[in-house]
């Protein structure tokens, strides 16, 4: 029996789900999964790809050849490899021209507005690079209902109505079930939920849709397979194909918005950004249902004091952002509190459609008086009213809702 079918039978079979639920679910995949090849996965494009040698591929490329893949109204894959080479550097204010030409062209002179709320730090895995591992002695706290109620409220407001809800990976004390009881909380105080967990199961996410989520965030963290496998030394993140096609199950499922990337510093950033690239060119192209956007982390101080080894300046950062642009117009660009104030500030206008305000990556970090280690340090910490204020300055305007669950 097909892999599909078995995760949608032991749904049928096992799930605590009521049976008007698990009808919804199953009409809901097979309405998705209809005349897809579910027997695909990105993971084939990569592996073809993976083989490119990409230091003689920008060998061979021309000045030339920049301006006139600039001019295009459409490009191919490697024409978007191209834009991320050493070459291109020289041609950003070309890039960024157009950039905003095509941004303006898709989404108009808007940026929406988000806040991550994370609920839990509990983590089984040993990942190098990040402030949750398993190893590191930090105090770890998973929010009560009644601390939901009040991170949620806290953020609500304050105008954000769109709301991205993160956890460490444990199944164990972030089980689906306590995910769907915070997401029935939090309806009560956002229009639009999205999800920022460990890797599920095409029905687990399912479940997590009729509860009222709409969006998922998930990165692949680094595409290079041998890299993969080196910083992650253990836990079930380990298992590179399950994590490389949890976007595509969620897509599966019927998630309104999927948004991908790479955590930018663990590998050579122009492979990592072909990659990502084509990852939501694929999924773009083959789920045209679901909304496909990108983000552009850059590894950030954590407790941990990992070092990345590729560093990934400012200029590195904008060359992604245009050539992501150029490559998918359609494609929603996220740039988070991650990135310093100023240069979120010079970046809009070149592509970014969203961003996270008056974040913090504690959990109860917005309304508990009993806070713990961040995931990560943010950078740009200025307020919601900040950031609103800024915006308009720029002549955009921010957005606090686009999308309301029913």
């Amino acid at each position: 029996m097909p892999k599909h079918l078995l995760l949608l039978q032991a749904f049928l079979i096992e799930s605590e789900a009521s049976l008007e639920q698990k009808f919804t679910v199953l009409k809901t995949i097979v309405r998705k999964t209809r005349r897809i090849a579910l027997f695909m996965s990105f993971y084939d494009i990569y592996k073809n790809y993976a083989k490119l040698d990409i230091k003689d591929f920008f060998s061979r490329i021309g000045e030339e050849q920049i301006l006139r893949i600039i001019g295009k109204e459409r490009l191919s894959a490697e024409e978007f490899l191209v834009l991320l080479s050493p070459v291109a550097r020289k041609y950003l204010e070309h890039m960024a021209r157009k950039a905003n030409e095509i941004t303006q062209g898709h989404f108009g002179k808007v940026i929406f507005l988000y806040a991550p709320m994370y609920l839990a730090n509990y983590c089984v895995n040993r990942c190098v690079y990040c402030g949750f591992n398993i190893d590191h002695g930090i105090a770890r706290k998973k929010l009560t209902m009644k601390e939901v109620e009040e991170e949620s409220r806290s953020i609500s407001a304050q105008g954000i109505r769109h709301i991205l809800l993160l956890t460490g990976e444990s199944r164990k004390y972030s089980p689906v079930s306590y995910l769907k009881e915070c997401i029935e909380v939090m309806r009560n105080y956002f229009t639009s939920i999205s999800l920022e967990v460990y890797p599920l199961e095409t029905w687990e996410y399912a479940e997590l849709i009729i509860a009222g989520a709409d969006g998922l965030t998930i990165y692949q963290e680094v595409y290079d397979e041998k890299i993969y496998d080196e910083v992650h030394l253990a836990g079930p993140k380990k298992n590179y194909r399950y994590r490389l096609d949890a976007p595509e199950r969620a897509c599966q499922a019927g998630m309104r918005t999927v948004n991908i990337g790479a955590l930018l510093g663990l590998e050579d950033w122009r492979q990592e950004a072909f990659f990502t690239g084509l990852h939501a060119d694929y999924l773009q192209n083959k789920y045209l249902n679901t909304e496909i956007s990108l983000s552009l982390p850059r590894l950030r101080p954590e407790i941990g004091g990992f070092q990345p080894k590729h560093d990934v300046d400012d200029a590195s950062l904008v060359q992604i952002m245009l050539a992501f642009r150029l490559f998918l117009p359609r494609a929603g660009i996220t740039i988070s509190t991650r990135e310093r104030a100023e240069l979120r500030d010079n970046l809009i206008g070149l592509g970014v459609t969203r961003m996270s305000a008056g974040s913090s990556t504690e959990v109860g970090g917005y309304a508990s008086k009993d806070k713990t280690e961040g995931q990560f340090e943010v950078s740009d910490d200025r307020t919601i009213k900040e950031i609103t204020k800024l915006i308009y300055q720029k002549g955009y305007q921010p957005v606090f809702k686009d999308w309301q669950c029913i």
